[in-house]
């Protein structure tokens, strides 16, 4: 089966699932569906940067500081980030990603996705599927910091990226208070 094939809950703007559909479809068709982004670090801190390659279907040969990908039907997003983690750096036994928090992307463009964004450390050698990443390295946070103006990133994770800047910043305010 294709990715274009694998089945897909179509949801609405609160989340809940009012349909399903093939992944080629809703993108065709602008069906709102539901996506996990997963911050890998290794056990020095930095974090997985990959360029993904050019045959993707969607955002090919752009850069992405998150691993990730569509939650299946009937998937759980807890059950999504651990597989798509794991088959994206190429390792199995991964500790289970942390939920962080959730937010509803929209490009503008009539497509939009609930994405729930993760964290997981990562002290396994990676090894990333050839036909998902052309390029990947663990980046110190300053690196992909002064990358982000140089090297075009999807915008979805670059979406993610932002919020999770917003909430460890308002993590830190609150712990500091």
């Amino acid at each position: 089966m294709s990715a274009a094939d694998e089945i897909l809950d179509i949801v609405d703007d609160q989340d809940r699932v009012v349909g399903q559909w093939s992944r080629g479809e809703a993108y065709a068709r602008g069906l709102r569906h539901r996506c996990v982004f997963v911050q890998a670090r290794d056990g020095a801190g930095r974090v997985f940067v990959h360029r993904r390659t050019p045959t993707k279907l969607v955002f090919p040969s752009l850069y992405d500081m998150f691993v990730g990908g569509v939650v299946g039907a009937g998937e759980a997003y807890d059950d999504a980030a651990l597989r798509e983690a794991e088959e994206e750096l190429g390792v199995s036994g991964l500790p289970r990603p942390r939920f962080l928090f959730k937010f509803l992307y929209d490009d503008g463009a009539g497509h939009s996705w609930w994405s729930a964004v993760y964290e997981v450390r990562c002290d396994l050698p990676v090894s990333p599927q050839v036909e998902e990443v052309a390029w990947h390295d663990f980046l110190p946070e300053e690196e992909v910091e002064r990358r982000l103006a140089e090297w075009t990133w999807v915008p979805d994770g670059l979406a993610a990226f932002e919020r999770l800047r917003e909430f460890w910043t308002e993590g830190r305010e609150e712990s500091a208070g």
